[in-house]
């Protein structure tokens, strides 16, 4: 079992990625694109990253998301949850968009 500290720790590098690159983990939620089991996959293979600090070093080097003008286009190569963030954004964008009138 992953000791807490290193969930909560993971937990908080995914949230301020995910604000980063213009994923709201909670909209996800609240919308059903992610269940809380889903939440737990994310931050727990985000615990397997090998290189955390390259992380927190990208993720320092970044405004703001109250200080910026838009969103990272993507998480970094090396972000093993790039994939389900960009995946989760598309959703979320598309599901914002307002219906046509017919």
């Amino acid at each position: 079992m992953t000791d807490p500290r290193t969930l909560n720790k993971h937990a908080a590098l995914v949230s301020r990625m995910g604000d980063v690159v213009g994923v709201d983990f909670t909209q996800a939620k609240a919308k059903g694109l992610m269940s809380d089991t889903g939440w737990s996959e994310t931050v727990t293979r985000c615990t397997k990253c090998a290189n955390p600090q390259a992380c927190q070093g990208f993720l320092a080097a970044q405004e703001a998301p109250e200080d910026r003008e838009g969103v990272v286009a993507q998480a970094p190569d090396y972000c093993n949850n790039r994939l389900l963030m960009s995946r989760l954004r598309r959703l979320i964008d598309t599901d914002d968009r307002p219906i046509a009138a017919e």
